[in-house]
């Protein structure tokens, strides 16, 4: 059950402070109230309200003292608390005043209930939003930050050392690589990283823009400027003002858009399709890319002085292929976070399964690691995701992973083939036992077979089966 909103009322006259705890409680909140400003700060910090409602005319800490000190002591402790302030008729302007230091609202004597209501009812959910919003910034942070990033090897090193020495700073960024390996990712982790983390993150795929809607889209147009313009609108640049803007696949954006994103990075101000007049705008800029742009720019597909305006400091992510050990590292954080999501008892990967994971090529990167995990996780039952839960293009490497080394000559003396095959199958049982910690269902599992052939053959080779 939510617990109703916390409300101090503070006012020197008895009957409107009496009136005014009377309206707020039946409107269904917690009330305390102060017959002085000196008084209503001492509750205040005991109480930590969630809204304040004082008279603006009061001997000693009037009003205008209490916001300030209201708002002080509440940003002390990373809060908002909103006050809203009561005036006598004809003091409206010292009101207003006041709402530039930061007063939500004013009401005047007499007021009327229901008005007093709404304002209240407005301000505690304008300090839900704002505390919402601050909630999901630490979240974003929080997730995009660099500690997030799964994998150690010496090419993510290097990436993550140059990350940490641009993050402070407002240069532009290219980031290299192939699809799937994380450079939108890598954005956000510069932008949260940043003294810009509380202002917009906007991600701009320019492959996907129409070339006829490019320069609407990323400076926007004005009401009018062209058929379908039926209101004024702010492109991606305005609409990243203060904070970051990414733009994907910037390899497949048009020449004429080329010159016109060259200026705004030159001069800090785009013109809205449609305006006479330029908007400032304050933006840091990361470009990403999958293509060798210095290629393109001899080939004459993408501007020279663009690439050098982009390219201050270029950061190149590392395909799968080349990160070694990280790929045993992401399978098994993408197993925790999909056995999570899906309710799933899954605590890891069966040897054979990671080997298959291991020496697959990955042209689709992380990305694609990612999406054949989470298939693997939703498809596996037991405790270990096993070989036969990965896709097919994974399991033709099985019997070459499996198979065992052979004699390359056949001896001249024979062989007893019942005794070497039997003493290949107890190698690989006991092997599977071992792996799945003598857990006879799970060992079926990894080998292949039922759990009835497997105690078979534990009962004719006189095994000792461990606990299930």
């Amino acid at each position: 059950m939510v617990e109703p909103a916390r409300i101090l009322v503070i006012d020197d006259e008895p009957a409107l402070r009496e009136v005014l705890v009377m309206v707020l409680i039946r409107a269904g909140y917690e009330v305390r109230d102060a017959p002085s400003g000196e008084a209503g700060m001492r509750v205040f910090a005991q109480w930590l309200p969630d809204l304040v409602i004082s008279d603006l005319t009061m001997p000693g800490i009037d009003g205008i003292e209490v916001l300030r000190r209201v708002r002080l002591q509440a940003a002390e402790t990373g809060r908002d608390v909103p006050v809203i302030l009561i005036t006598a008729y004809g003091s409206t302007g010292t009101a207003v005043a006041a709402m530039k230091e930061g007063a939500f609202d004013y009401v005047a004597k007499p007021f009327n209930n229901e008005e007093l209501r709404l304002v209240v009812q407005k301000a505690l959910a304008m300090r839900r939003l704002e505390e919402e919003n601050v909630r999901l910034h630490a979240a974003l942070q929080s997730r995009y930050q660099m500690g997030q990033f799964v994998g150690t090897s010496p090419r993510m090193q290097e990436v993550y050392g140059l990350v940490r020495r641009v993050m402070g700073t407002r240069i532009n960024c290219l980031l290299c690589g192939e699809s799937g390996t994380g450079k939108e990712l890598l954005a956000r982790a510069i932008h949260y990283g940043s003294d810009r983390a509380q202002r917009p993150f906007v991600a701009v795929n320019c492959g996907a823009i129409p070339e006829a809607l490019v320069e609407s889209e990323l400076f926007g147009h004005r009401k009018g400027s062209f058929t379908g313009a039926l209101r004024d609108k702010a492109g991606y640049f305005e609409a990243a003002a203060g904070g970051t803007i990414f733009l994907d696949e910037i390899g497949d954006m048009p020449l004429a858009a080329q010159v016109k994103v060259l200026r705004v990075l030159a001069e800090r101000r785009v013109s809205p399709v449609g305006a006479s007049e330029e908007v400032a705008v304050d933006v840091r800029v990361v470009a990403a890319t999958n293509r060798d742009l210095a290629a393109e720019v001899k080939a004459g597909r993408f501007r020279e002085d663009l690439y050098y305006r982009l390219n201050v400091l270029q950061i190149d992510m590392p395909p799968l292929r080349e990160r070694g050990d990280d790929v045993a590292t992401l399978a098994q954080h993408f197993i925790e976070k999909f056995a999570e999501e899906y309710g799933k008892p899954l605590r890891g990967a069966t040897p054979e399964a990671l080997r298959l994971l291991s020496a697959y090529s990955w042209p689709g990167n992380v990305r694609e690691l990612q999406n054949i995990v989470e298939r693997a996780v939703a498809l596996e039952s037991g405790t270990l995701l096993t070989a036969g839960a990965l896709p097919e293009r994974l399991q033709e490497g099985l019997a070459a992973a499996g198979a065992p080394e052979l004699e390359e000559e056949f001896p001249t003396m024979g062989i007893d083939l019942e005794a070497r095959l039997a003493a290949m199958e107890r190698h690989y049982i006991e092997a599977a036992l071992a792996a799945a910690g003598h857990n006879r269902t799970a060992a079926s599992k990894l080998l292949g077979i039922t759990f009835r052939s497997l105690r078979y053959r534990l009962v004719k080779m006189g095994l000792e089966a461990g606990d299930e």
